[in-house]
């Protein structure tokens, strides 16, 4: 089968660690047989390429120079900061309007799959019906805070969910958010990770210092100053270090409040790494945290896909009990989950995995084992063929 693809996210160069789990998505899809194929927007100009042997169309919508509503941030981010963003996104969605009509008109593919169905779905709907094309749109959470902040973009989003053929979620939690939108099944389909498998893993807590390791978005709804605090809340600080992997629009204010906690020497951040840094920070790392909060504007993380990324290098995870994470963390059998915005709760749950062996080896074999259960490639391939079948003629629909 023939599937394009929508969003508004795609690696634009084969060293881009944009979205990976989307590219390891499509990967995994055409090793399945799919004929995959991504259609999202231009970067500065960048016209139609190839990534992994993925055909990624690009369309254009403004100036080389104004191209830059997404990727390295979130395209509301931007809107939101911005009067000639939020016109820019007005064009954004007339020429992907058109540029998807166009390349459905040339490549006929039999189902298109929309990611960040605002606007994208909305984007993806002329040709869908035109062309009689069965659609699909992913909710990853972001549409759905949009629909809490602007109340006109529920309306838009409960009409596109009933013009879908089919409605997926990243995690129960974004998919309960969805049906609270409007009454509709949605399946829930999850990420794997993103890396390739780990060699030469290290055995946690057998050196010191005792490293604590985050990788996300420097943003808000990460948590990122409630874990810097923790550090001060830790009973010898002198055992452990923090790294903070990543950049984002608050990195600068987080560098500034680490450089003035008294554990300042022991807090790092590297920065954007490469897939194979990553990897070594991971295998270099004692546990995993992600210190999610409900942020300033309701948002919160809808799975946490560094979690499977961290299960798979054998560490034990910390997390805050909100959003999609429960999905990956169950406490005490998955991992340790802490409320949120509490240092204290971070630093007693990092010591409680120092100080008991058998609970981290309990809590990494349980989440090796639910992550091999729910999040692994097979399991997410496996369900997207299914709800493709269904809505191609004679797939069971």
């Amino acid at each position: 089968m023939k599937i394009l693809f929508f969003g508004s996210v795609f690696p634009r160069f084969p060293e881009d660690p944009e979205v990976p789990w989307l590219r390891e998505t499509l990967i995994r899809l055409r090793k399945a047989g799919v004929d995959a194929r991504m259609l999202a927007p231009s970067w500065g100009g960048l016209k139609d390429h190839e990534i992994d042997g993925i055909p990624v169309y690009r369309f254009r919508y403004g100036p080389a120079s104004w191209e830059r509503l997404t990727h390295d941030e979130g395209a509301p981010s931007k809107v939101a900061k911005s009067l000639r963003m939020r016109a820019l996104a007005a064009v954004y969605i007339l020429c992907g309007t058109v540029r998807c009509l166009r390349v459905c008109l040339k490549e006929r593919p039999d189902l298109l799959h929309v990611h960040w169905p605002f606007p994208h779905a909305l984007m993806a709907l002329p040709a869908a019906k035109l062309l009689r094309i069965p659609m699909v749109v992913n909710f990853h959470g972001a549409e759905l805070l949009l629909a809490r902040k602007f109340p006109w973009v529920a309306p838009v989003l409960r009409f596109l969910v009933g013009r879908s053929d089919a409605v997926v979620a990243n995690s129960g939690f974004t998919a309960g958010r969805v049906r609270a939108l409007r009454d509709a099944r949605v399946e829930v389909v999850p990420y794997g990770s993103p890396l390739p498998a780990f060699e030469g893993q290290a055995e946690p807590f057998a050196k010191t210092p005792r490293r604590i390791l985050f990788v996300g978005r420097h943003i808000e709804r990460k948590g990122i100053p409630f874990l810097i605090r923790a550090m001060e809340k830790l009973e010898n600080p002198a055992d452990w270090e923090l790294r903070i992997v990543g950049t984002g629009d608050v990195t600068e204010a987080l560098k500034a409040e680490a450089a003035d906690s008294a554990q300042a020497e022991r807090i790092v951040f590297t920065g954007k790494l490469s897939s194979g840094e990553l990897a070594r920070e991971y295998l270099g790392a004692d546990l995993f945290v992600l210190p999610a909060i409900v942020d300033s504007k309701g948002d919160t993380e809808g799975l946490g896909v560094v979690l499977i990324e961290a299960v798979a290098a054998g560490l034990p995870l910390v997390a805050s009990d909100v959003g999609g994470i429960p999905d990956v963390v169950t406490d005490g059998e998955t991992g340790l989950l802490v409320p949120e915005k509490d240092p204290v709760a971070l630093a007693r749950a990092f010591e409680r995995l120092a100080s008991d062996p058998a609970l981290r080896a309990k809590v990494v074999a349980g989440a090796k084992s639910r992550c091999a259960e729910l999040f692994s490639w097979e399991n997410v391939v496996a369900r997207l063929l299914g709800i493709y079948a269904a809505l191609l003629p004679g797939g069971g629909k």
